[in-house]
């Protein structure tokens, strides 16, 4: 319990921590690109604008997916992180795309910058947007809303970087055009790491089936002794970590305590090979025998 109440407070320092520097970094970046011309520091500035939004979300669905199971929510309050990553991805595509626009608008009216200045800026924001990302990194991999944050992050100290490298040629051979390209290129590449996530979320909360084969399952479990047919499945995810499994089972007929004895091992074999957390069973003897695996009535929601 003292481990778990030392990370939780590490957790809200650091997503405090990444607040205030990314509110700083928006500050400085609006003024400096306003300053300077700039349209890839004023976007740099979109996206440290979002990423403030976005950690604070993602912090309060990580806080509101730990309470437990209740009357209201009998699955929990996990899908609050996948909510919050779908929202935070598809914000960031939004704004790629305004930016896209904005950036072909400038290759044709190209406007003089000041890369000294733009210069400045850029290198205080990829610091600063270094820090967060390092901060945050941490289980990114592993959460579909903690990689969302990190990716808003990430993508800022890129697009910092691609500030910079754009600064410094305005500053050696005036070629402004850079700017507006640079925007274009990491706007094009937030989108393309932004999308997967969008994808995989939508497929969650829309009760998408996880990459596990059904028949597979079907097959591991009719070699269970006392199992003679499976049919009525239904898989799903309620969070990236979380799949469960339901299914219709014919069984020899047998006492409901009899029948008990098979559950456990049903249950281990989904749990071990296939990482399902959750498993309901319904018995059945003849019932069903002539459905397929995946039954279908169009009315069906079971």
């Amino acid at each position: 319990m003292h481990e778990h109440n030392h990370n939780e407070a590490m957790s809200q320092q650091r997503f405090f921590t990444v607040t205030i520097l990314n509110t700083l970094i928006t500050l400085v970046e609006f003024v400096g690109g306003i300053l300077s011309g700039s349209l890839s520091l004023l976007s740099d500035a979109f996206h440290n604008f979002a990423d403030s939004a976005s950690v604070v979300g993602s912090y309060y669905a990580h806080r509101i997916s730990q309470r437990p199971q209740n009357q209201l929510n009998t699955f929990g309050y996990k899908r609050a992180q996948i909510i919050s990553a779908f929202l935070n991805s598809l914000f960031l595509v939004i704004i790629s795309v305004v930016l896209i626009v904005e950036g072909v608008q400038k290759l044709f009216k190209p406007e003089q910058i000041n890369g000294n200045l733009m210069l400045i800026v850029a290198v205080v924001s990829t610091v600063a947007n270094l820090i967060s990302t390092v901060m945050l990194s941490r289980g990114s991999k592993h959460n579909l809303n903690i990689r969302a944050t990190y990716l808003h992050l990430l993508s800022d100290t890129l697009a910092s970087l691609g500030v910079i490298f754009g600064g410094v040629l305005i500053k050696l051979f005036n070629w402004v055009l850079v700017d507006p390209i640079v925007t274009i290129i990491v706007a094009i590449y937030i989108s393309a790491e932004a999308y997967p996530i969008i994808k995989k979320t939508v497929k969650i909360l829309m009760q998408g089936s996880p990459m596990i084969d059904c028949y597979d399952i079907q097959n591991d479990m009719m070699q269970i002794d006392g199992i003679t047919g499976v049919h009525h499945v239904h898989i799903w995810s309620v969070d990236e970590n979380s799949v469960i499994f339901s299914a219709h089972v014919n069984m020899d007929d047998m006492l409901i305590s009899e029948a008990e004895k098979i559950y456990d091992p049903v249950s281990k074999l989904l749990h071990d090979k296939y990482g399902i957390e959750h498993v309901t069973l319904q018995a059945e003897v003849k019932r069903g025998t002539k459905e397929d695996l995946y039954f279908d009535t169009k009315t069906d929601i079971e």
